[in-house]
């Protein structure tokens, strides 16, 4: 059985039905799922105190029995507020050579970068207990890829892509939320990888800012650390009329001039139902060619058989 622990560093889980219909649908694929009185915390926009969500994490390093999966119910905001109050060294001690997993995205992110940078822990940008495992209609494809992941020591993923590029290269897999990884840059939160493979994915910004952030990124020479960007998915990010049809495409099209850097699109990542399951620091290879994206992953912590 596969011992589920719910987390909540983020917002409040305001809509209940999808998050009770997320632990039913984990409970009848045979998981145990702890830590429901997460369920019922609200302190603001918050799902309870700083303190609080901090001690859902920092808990990690003292419980005696460890979770398999440690399972962010949703984003939002807060995360940021909780790095300095995580015990890194502890979760280090704690965590390292151990099959517990660390599942999340969106406003995640900030934790994933900060675990990685101060403990060096690999964690996964994955499904989420509320808009994933409880939507109203669950994605087949991101349930399927999740569980596929997580209980293999490797996996290799494919998609469609418009990258006219032919490429073949290795290197850390990193990323997620593109507003979060830019909030960190210059703090001791944000890892320092080269000859990375960077992900991003964002929601509801409108695509001059997303140009923005990926300058913020260039400018502060990570991408030029880099040997690939993953485009994942922009949802809701639409140009507004005084933008005169200057849309994503525009954007991607001027950072890839400005950083020389190869950008990859069409990744299944973000705020979309359908999504991949990927392992934030694990060695990874990128293929391209012909229309076709291959990325294989490998040497991350996983899932016994037993689970």
């Amino acid at each position: 059985m596969t011992r589920i622990r719910l987390i909540a560093p983020s917002g409040y889980p305001h809509d209940r039905a999808a998050m009770t219909r997320g632990v039913e649908r984990l409970q009848a694929a045979g998981c145990s799922v702890s830590g429901l009185d997460v369920l019922d915390r609200t302190e603001q926009r918050y799902a309870g105190s700083d303190a609080e969500r901090a001690a859902d994490l920092n808990a990690l390093a003292t419980r005696e029995v460890l979770p398999d999966i440690a399972l962010a119910i949703r984003g939002g905001y807060g995360a940021t507020r909780l790095l300095e109050a995580l015990n890194y060294d502890a979760l280090r001690e704690r965590l390292t050579g151990s099959n517990t997993l660390l599942v999340g995205y969106s406003d995640f992110t900030a934790v994933q970068l900060a675990l990685h940078a101060r403990s060096g822990l690999y964690t996964f940008s994955g499904p989420m207990l509320g808009h994933d495992f409880g939507a109203a209609t669950l994605s087949d494809f991101t349930w399927q890829h999740f569980w596929g992941t997580v209980r293999a020591p490797s996996n290799e993923v494919t998609w469609n892509t418009t990258a006219d590029t032919e490429l073949d290269v290795e290197g850390p897999l990193w990323g997620g939320n593109l507003a979060v990884l830019c909030s960190l840059i210059g703090t001791p939160y944000f890892p320092n990888i080269d000859g990375g493979i960077l992900f991003v994915e964002d929601v509801g910004e409108r695509p001059f800012r997303i140009e923005r952030l990926l300058y913020q990124l260039h400018l502060s020479g990570v991408l030029g650390r880099q040997r690939a960007l993953l485009l994942g998915d922009f949802s809701q990010c639409r140009a507004a009329d005084y933008d005169n049809g200057y849309g994503l495409a525009e954007s991607f099209n001027q950072i890839r001039r400005a950083s020389g850097l190869p950008l990859v699109d069409g990744l299944p990542n973000g705020h979309e139902p359908d999504k991949f399951t990927l392992p934030f620091g694990a060695p990874a290879r990128l293929r391209v060619s012909a229309g076709k994206a291959r990325l294989a992953f490998s040497g991350y912590p996983h899932l016994p058989p037993s689970c």
